[in-house]
């Protein structure tokens, strides 16, 4: 097995592409070890890098952020690893900081698959294959080893000859993905065990880009993407994701979680069809705008319908923030554009000893700029409810668990209330009215009691109608149940309820290419901005209650509302629920 021990200022170029496969944010772990007398082996997998703790004593000796076996070992010491996910190797960054006198001399790397539902392998099992021969190691440093790209394997044992310390050791190459055996099931293309990369980044100074597609949410700031703060007017920063396969996308969801003083303003995202790993080189005209320009929140996920995706394959994807800021994850969900086997099949999942070069299944290099026929059918996603999405409509009247977690922080007010028993979030929205005097209206509270939608067995639902209110916005707050308490109230009313809205259009009717749909919890209010179109109030599964905030006359009058009935001579637009 050859190898090649890698200067530490060419990291990036042997290994900026490829994924940790023994990270603890995948799932590696420590699976057993011949010896762990002074330090245990669960430091050599840890993100962050091995601290000194130098000085500091236990009952053992002295303390490490690393693994160290007792001395005078006559062989070696073993420690097996489980990799977060099976992968084709293709390095190591064997690492002893701070072991000086006390780090291990030598190390060699062995590695195996095994079924995931058989018994973890021994140390003397016979399907150890050596990845890397025994190397020397310094003390105190980082060692770098490229290897051959490996079939693909889900163990490694690292051996340290004969005893002493590591610090850390990280594990580089591709993920073997596994898709979906359905072909028309969405999925997040852009997820680590999808075969995801991201392959570029413009500043990640706070945290690495990598990080936006791990399992996950994360527990702090640490293991999201955050870029340094910018000076500079106009600024933006952007990562490139190479998707685990070509496929046609649907939606995106982006996750700003702990990120509540430092999330980006804003962010867009654009789509390429590129046989290139790092396409750079491409101009910003040759990639396609999928989610203009709009505002993000902070610590909280957002949920957006893409754009300009019909019929279109894309195999990267490219998230620009404006004009710094941190994000947790970038979710891309959609479908495979899947190559075609010898036998006629779409491939659903990839062989583990199938790794191509570049990743994922191989279908990316492999097809043309892939389109499919546009159905003329438009079925959109009716995704969660959140104020950024809503906001070219209207806004979301709610709560936040965190104070710091309101939309626009830096202005809204949020203060104490009622004696210090409440937390009160001033003027969500603003109650807005342009009828003519003459017309004699009155803003009150009105009570809608809607009965739940009935969808198809599918889930979807057609939108024949919508409905808008030219001189007034209009606001419905969800009412609680009665529970045991008798009287009218609802014992026990529906939790969730479909808001579906889109613009006007040139001819003064519903833009459909704007129609978007949403799901709001029971714990959320909409607020219609003057003259959307919406569909009319649809609980969904159980009946619910309506407080209704609105200006009006009254009588009928067109002032007040107007209703068209859309054409569904080609098939009427759908709304699909999830599950």
């Amino acid at each position: 097995m050859t190898h090649s021990q890698v200067p530490l200022d060419s990291f990036g170029d042997a290994f900026a592409t490829t994924i940790e496969l023994s990270s603890v944010a995948l799932g590696g772990n420590v699976v057993s070890v011949s010896d762990e007398f002074f330090a245990e082996a669960f430091h050599l997998l840890l993100v962050h890098p091995a601290p000194s703790l130098k000085g500091q004593f236990g009952p053992k000796g002295a303390l490490y952020s690393g693994w160290e076996s007792r001395r005078h070992n006559p062989t070696y010491d073993w420690c097996i690893i489980k990799l977060g996910t099976t992968g084709s190797v293709s390095g190591f960054d064997i690492d002893t900081s701070h072991f000086n006198g006390n780090e291990a001399p030598q190390a060699s790397v062995d590695a195996l698959w095994s079924p995931e539902d058989a018994p973890a392998p021994t140390a003397e099992d016979e399907r150890w294959k050596e990845l890397l021969p025994k190397v020397n190691l310094g003390p105190n440093s980082r060692h770098l080893f490229a290897v051959p790209p490996s079939k693909g394997v889900n163990y490694v044992k690292l051996k340290m000859y004969p005893d002493g310390g590591i610090a850390r050791f990280r594990v580089y190459g591709l993920v073997a993905p596994i898709f979906p055996a359905d072909l028309s099931a969405e999925f997040d293309l852009a997820h680590v065990f999808s075969g995801g990369r991201v392959v570029y980044t413009s500043d990640q100074h706070f945290g690495v880009g990598s990080n936006l597609i791990l399992p996950g949410r994360g527990k702090d700031m640490g293991d999201g993407w955050e870029t340094k703060r910018s000076r500079v007017k106009g600024h933006k920063d952007w990562a490139i994701i190479k998707l685990g396969d070509a496929g046609y996308l649907s939606q995106v969801e982006i996750d700003t979680a702990h990120f509540m003083g430092n999330f980006p303003e804003s962010c867009e995202l654009h789509a390429l069809h590129s046989s290139e790993l790092v396409p750079t080189s491409v101009p910003e005209e040759g990639w396609a705008l999928i989610l203009p320009r709009t505002k993000l929140g902070p610590h909280r996920r957002h949920f957006f319908q893409l754009e300009n995706v019909a019929g279109q394959a894309y195999t990267h994807v490219k998230i620009t923030i404006y004009p710094d800021g941190g994000l947790k994850r970038v979710r891309v969900l959609g479908r495979r554009a899947a190559p075609i086997n010898a036998d006629g099949d779409a491939q659903a999942a990839q062989s583990v000893d199938a790794i191509v070069g570049d990743g994922g299944s191989g279908a990316a290099p492999s097809l043309a700029a892939t389109t499919e026929p546009v159905r003329p059918l438009t079925v959109i996603p009716a995704l969660p409810l959140t104020p950024e999405a809503f906001a070219p409509f209207g806004q979301v009247v709610q709560a936040y668990a965190d104070p710091h977690g309101v939309p626009n922080p830096r202005t809204a007010r949020v203060t104490g209330a009622n004696q210090g028993t409440a937390t009160k979030f001033h003027k969500l929205a603003l109650l807005e009215s342009s009828y003519p005097h003459e017309a004699g209206a009155s803003t009150g509270l009105s009570v809608y009691r809607c009965k739940p939608v009935e969808l198809s067995p599918v889930g979807t639902w057609d939108v024949k109608v919508l409905e808008r209110h030219p001189h007034t916005n209009q606001a419905f707050i969800p009412m609680g149940g009665g529970g045991a308490v008798v009287g009218d109230a609802l014992e026990e009313p529906g939790t969730s309820y479909l808001v579906i809205v889109a613009q006007n259009g040139e001819n003064d009717r519903p833009d459909l290419s704007t129609l978007r749909a949403f799901v709001a919890s029971a714990g959320q209010g909409v607020v219609y901005n003057t003259g959307i179109w919406h569909h009319p109030m649809a609980a969904l599964y159980k009946t619910m209650d309506f407080t209704c905030v609105e200006t009006q006359i009254g009588n009928g009058d067109k002032l007040d509302c107007e209703i068209v009935d859309l054409d569904g001579t080609g098939g009427y637009c759908r709304v699909k629920v999830a599950g």
